[in-house]
């Protein structure tokens, strides 16, 4: 729903949208606390699921219409310092609900919040009336973009279940390629496409989705596997490892904040981004280097590293590709790199799992050899090199302590592929980060969005967006 939502918002205006989002996911909310089956329960989900991206596209382009283009990175940079502390407060405020009240007011709970937000929207917001139509939908557009990216999704999710090569996961990327085919077959052609493909002729627009791709992928490598690395290599408990990943998100929250109040006093500011992917890349080798032995301090501290990183890069593209296009892109624009990073945190994630499966029984069979199991202890042993199966408590429980070690040790070597995995494709990122074509943050074109023009584009702009 990212692209289509940033599309539609472009074209009859960002209060409509932000609006149905935040009361669709209320209401979405609501149903999920009054669901009655797990079939209810996943059904609801999806459903807040679908309001949610309409929701994450719009508030990104909000913040590019409120201010102009000097102020967008302070204020991207506090809006990503918000995003960083619900991630701290929601899991911990979530749990406490669950055990003092109920599981169903952890979506309750969005109801009195989320129409104190509706009222505060429609109080506050500006709304310009806009001249499309509803003839001016690319619904094609829409159509194919959904049927190419739900199988690629479901495709890329599966792996952690099928192998690659199996029909189910062949099948589906398969459809998502004929179906993504067809969608830039019609992007081509409609007058006003949900993906302007011009756009990509646009140096910055297409290094910042490039960027957000690569370093989503290698973000989502570390926030995944932590909890492994926590419980599997140190044997902490899973309460207190979720605890211990929360320092990152201080670092993401810090580091996001600093960002957006640099960028508009310095002139080259595309090297904070190449900064920010560096030390994402030093965070990724120190997580590389724990063992069982590591004390969790060390790596508590290099996960603040990683947060560093990843605050650093979060605003600076969103603000760079908001301010190198049109006005009437700024919505493609910020729901674009919102869906390039959704998108590499997937990919990232299925690939890096497959590593996982692929290496776990190696290592497993490498440092077992030598302690000469009993057969019927062999024989107990996940064979799929799911680590889920090697956390299992009661596994653990009927295996010698020299055994478990082993397997600690088993599982760091695979984390320790798995971040250096991370990292390569990290040094990509680095690489893509210089090309980055820095546009004047102070008098840029595309100056507030609320005085947008009307949603046709001259030949004169088109040219623009390439320059």
């Amino acid at each position: 729903m990212t692209p289509i939502a940033g599309k539609l918002g472009d074209l009859f205006g960002r209060k409509p949208f932000l609006l149905a989002g935040m009361i669709g996911f209320v209401a979405a909310s609501a149903l999920c606390g009054l669901s009655q089956d797990m079939t209810q329960l996943i059904v609801f989900r999806g459903v807040q699921g679908v309001f949610g991206g309409v929701l994450f596209a719009t508030v990104f382009t909000v913040i590019g219409d409120l201010f102009p283009p000097d102020q967008r990175g302070r204020a991207q940079g506090l809006f990503g310092a918000v995003f960083g502390l619900s991630s701290i407060v929601g899991p911990t405020t979530g749990g406490f609900i669950t055990d003092h009240w109920s599981w169903r007011w952890v979506f309750e709970v969005n109801i009195p919040v989320g129409i104190v937000a509706v009222l505060v929207v429609l109080a506050g917001l500006p709304y310009v009336r806009s001249k499309a139509s509803w003839r001016d939908i690319d619904f094609w557009g829409a159509i194919t973009l959904a049927a190419g990216v739900v199988p690629l999704l479901i495709g890329l999710t599966i792996t952690r279940d099928h192998a690659w090569t199996s029909p189910q996961v062949t099948g589906l990327l398969a459809l998502a390629a004929i179906m993504l085919g067809a969608f830039v077959f019609v992007e081509s052609r409609v007058e006003h496409p949900i993906v302007p493909l011009h756009l990509f002729r646009n140096s910055t627009f297409t290094v910042s989705m490039v960027v957000g791709f690569l370093t989503a992928f290698g973000m989502f490598g570390s926030i995944l596997f932590t909890p492994l690395v926590f419980q599997g290599v140190l044997g902490i408990s899973a309460t207190n490892s979720g605890a211990l990943i929360t320092p990152m998100m201080f670092g993401l929250l810090g580091a996001s904040t600093a960002t957006g109040f640099v960028m508009r006093r310095i002139t080259n500011y595309r090297y904070l981004g190449t900064l920010g992917v560096a030390v994402m890349i030093f965070g990724m080798w120190l997580l590389s280097q724990v063992t069982p032995g590591t004390p969790e301090w060390h790596v508590v501290a290099d996960l603040i590293v990683v947060g560093l990183g990843i605050g650093t890069t979060f605003p600076l593209y969103l603000t760079a590709v908001q301010v190198a296009l049109p006005r009437q892109f700024m919505g493609v624009a910020s729901s674009q790199i919102q869906f390039w990073r959704n998108l590499g945190g997937t990919v990232g994630s299925a690939i890096l799992g497959a590593v996982l499966a692929n290496r776990l029984p190696d290592y497993l069979t490498a440092r077992t050899a030598a302690l000469h199991l009993p057969p019927q202890v062999i024989a107990s042993l996940p064979k799929t090199g799911s680590a889920n199966a090697i956390l299992d408590p009661t596994l653990l429980a009927k295996l010698p302590a020299g055994f478990v070690q082993a397997i600690r040790f088993a599982l760091s070597d695979t984390l320790h592929d798995i971040y250096i995995f991370a990292g390569a494709i990290l040094v990509i990122a680095l690489v893509s980060t210089v090309f980055l074509k820095e546009v004047p943050l102070t008098g840029a074109a595309s100056g507030r969005g609320f005085d947008a023009p009307p949603v046709e584009v001259e030949e004169e702009e088109r040219e623009a967006v390439a320059r």
